[in-house]
């Protein structure tokens, strides 16, 4: 199972040329003939400056054709988290720490049952199961889809390592018998190898949906206002402004003018302008918000942290009310909210799936998320009272060595002759 990961993030060493001969191509349909470009007969362009031996794989650019729009990129190749804008980025690495900070544990299991993956599910790819979780818990957002791959199996028949896939190395389609097939380099993949997880998913179609998919407009305006915001620092501030002449000028004299001042501006930031000869200069835009549209920008952000299950004031940014402040008591159960609207969705999910591949029935794996919604130390020591004081038989709910273990509070035993 190894050579079949580590074919998929090579390309093929023959790559079979297009049959269609570059002088066979008719005249372009768009655009002038002479700006003609047929295109690379090969198909690809592989950028060999990365050896293939060595991760990360060669870049696979598409070879773009004539009468395609220059605004129109092909398709990317490889994963796409570069193009995630700050936010989405910041959300989406959130709630995959949190979940992979949540330790695993088995419900249900019987005691000859032998999962050490729970430690590690990889050792030679992954240095803890945290690892393996963010990762992929980060596809399953980002990508809408996730893809386990196991590379062996106990005595049992059940995996024992396995690893991540990133969902562009595999390619899903839906068969004639209206089962999803898997291929991995060319190579088919099926039985007990491959578990694909969905975020949302169809019968119809053999691809997940992610959130982002969704929202890829409000991912979009958010990169372009950034870009917006950026431009306008890098061009020293320059509010968008008119300049009036006094008398009539030709489009070179313009343009000319326009350069100048620009120049002048971006030369000297914070100084006053002088301006001769009737020039005048009028502002169209003042407020340094208005400048940056910072409100929209604010709004399109705290959409994208919806859209990824994170409060927006968790990352920094203006409630659904444009608020920016929250009680003490709201922000003592934020993260609470965050688990319950948010997180928990996702971890059944993912945990369902993966217990249901790699356990018997009726045994699960489940993350533990009492660390990251845990009361206070005072309300815990409520708790604890009130639970040690509840009494039957067997005496109390909770004893005073499992509330020790519960806050891992470790005693440590005095030498003899030492008075207590």
């Amino acid at each position: 199972m190894r050579g079949l990961f580590t074919r998929s993030i090579r390309p093929p060493d023959d790559i079979t040329p297009n049959p269609n001969p570059p002088a066979s191509v008719p005249p372009s349909t768009v655009g002038p003939d002479q700006l003609v470009r047929p295109g690379n007969p090969q198909g690809v362009v592989i950028d060999a400056t990365v050896p293939p031996t060595t991760p990360p794989p060669p870049q696979i650019l598409a070879s773009a054709w004539s009468g395609w729009p220059a605004e129109w990129w092909p398709p990317a190749w490889g994963a796409s988290i570069m193009a995630l804008t700050d936010t989405a980025w910041a959300c989406v690495d959130k709630n995959a720490s949190a979940l992979a900070s949540m330790p695993p544990y088995l419900v249900g299991a019987a005691p000859s049952l032998t999962t050490d993956w729970l430690r590690n599910p990889q050792p030679d790819t992954y240095t803890s199961w945290e690892e393996f979780c963010k990762q992929l818990f980060w596809d399953y957002q980002a990508a809408g889809e996730a893809y386990v791959l196991a590379t062996s199996f106990y005595s049992t028949g059940w995996p024992a390592r396995f690893h991540v896939v990133p969902p562009w190395l595999v390619t899903a389609e839906m068969g004639n018998d209206g089962m999803r097939h898997y291929r991995i380099g060319g190579d088919e993949v099926g039985g007990n190898e491959l578990l694909h997880l969905r975020y949302q998913s169809s019968v119809a179609d053999p691809h997940g949906h992610g959130p982002l998919e969704a929202g890829r407009t409000k991912v979009i305006a958010a990169s372009m206002l950034a870009q917006y915001g950026a431009g306008l620092a890098q061009s020293g501030g320059i509010p968008p402004s008119i300049l009036t002449h006094p008398d009539l000028v030709s489009p070179e004299q313009a343009a000319t003018l326009k350069a100048n001042w620009v120049a002048a501006r971006q030369s000297a930031l914070g100084e006053p302008a002088v301006l001769s000869g009737g020039l005048t200069w009028q502002a169209t835009a003042v407020n340094p918000r208005d400048m940056a549209l910072l409100e929209l920008l604010e709004f399109n952000e705290s959409r994208i942290a919806v859209l990824l299950g994170v409060p927006p004031f968790l990352m920094g940014l203006a409630s659904a009310g444009g608020s920016h402040s929250l009680t003490y008591s709201n922000v003592t159960s934020l993260f609470d909210y965050h688990w319950r609207d948010g997180l928990r969705p996702m971890a059944t999910a993912v945990m369902a799936g993966l217990s249901g591949w790699l356990l018997p029935r009726s045994t699960t794996v489940e993350l533990n998320s009492d660390k990251y919604t845990q009361a206070a130390a005072y309300e815990r020591a409520q708790t604890y009272q009130i639970l040690h004081g509840i009494q039957d038989a067997s005496g109390p709910v909770l004893t005073v060595e499992e509330i020790r273990q519960a806050e891992r509070i470790q005693t440590t035993p005095q030498p003899e002759g030492v008075l207590q």
